[in-house]
């Protein structure tokens, strides 16, 4: 698993390198300005609702003594919930409405990587990609939440807490890894094939969703990079899984 994860980060060595060469950056523009709306809107939205997160789960210290520190404890805590929920929502809502652009992008990739311009896959139209992205990132939403809401139960442990953060962290990871995966792996799979391939190589997944959700941290730039950034390196990654799994073929030696 370390190993996969370790693979997962490093195919984003050669990403920005491989953007200018294949001249990608034309596709990113929308689903950029989509991230820069999404994460605004987002961001908005959660400042106003972090205080009345926190009042409301002081609300269930009913004593006078060690009331202000509690409340202190449950407004970081409401922070922490909000910040959760809302990285959580940006992450799907982009990656479902940019499946359609990001298609062409893992496509010219695949091309470059195998040598192959037309490959026998299953062809897919604008709204299908879009139903696509939508229909991965609903069942992957549903998916999360329902690990999330437990973790950040754990929250109140002391201890445990930061433990929880971590598993915080990494599940928000494998999420987006999924996500990014999946551009490519639509033209290849069913849904409920792709999710089985994604499962098989969850350490990959994790390795590419890492650095997406470490992108999120960096102020502006962050939320411009993050998606042709790991949609490159989720591209890179799974078409050379898919050629070990002998799914796809080089016709010529690409350097």
């Amino acid at each position: 698993m370390i190993k996969n994860i370790l693979k997962g980060i490093q195919a984003y060595s050669g990403a920005l390198a491989l953007i200018s060469k294949l001249k990608l950056w034309k596709f990113f523009f929308i689903p950029i300005a989509i991230s820069i709306i999404t994460a605004l809107t987002i961001g908005f939205l959660s400042y106003g609702l972090s205080d009345n997160i926190g009042n409301f789960i002081s609300r269930a210290w009913p004593w006078e003594f060690g009331k202000t520190t509690f409340t202190s404890i449950s407004t970081f805590i409401g922070a922490i919930i909000v910040l959760a929920l809302g990285l959580i929502l940006y992450k799907h809502i982009i990656m479902a409405l940019s499946a359609p652009f990001m298609s062409p992008v893992s496509e010219k990739i695949e091309a470059h990587l195998t040598g192959v311009e037309k490959h026998e896959h299953r062809h897919t139209t604008f709204q299908e990609q879009l139903w696509r992205g939508i229909r991965i990132n609903l069942r992957n939403l549903a998916k999360e939440l329902l690990i999330t809401l437990p973790i950040l139960l754990l929250k109140f442990i002391p201890v445990v807490n930061i433990a929880s953060t971590v598993l915080l962290f990494l599940v928000q990871a494998y999420y987006a890894g999924f996500g990014n995966m999946d551009y490519t792996l639509e033209r290849h799979f069913k849904y409920r094939e792709s999710i089985n391939f994604v499962k098989r190589h969850r350490g990959i997944a994790i390795g590419n969703g890492i650095v997406f959700m470490l992108f999120l941290f960096i102020p502006v730039i962050g939320i411009i990079l993050v998606l042709p950034m790991s949609v490159t390196a989720a591209s890179l990654k799974t078409v050379n899984l898919l050629k070990e799994d002998q799914i796809l073929i080089n016709s010529k030696s690409v350097v």
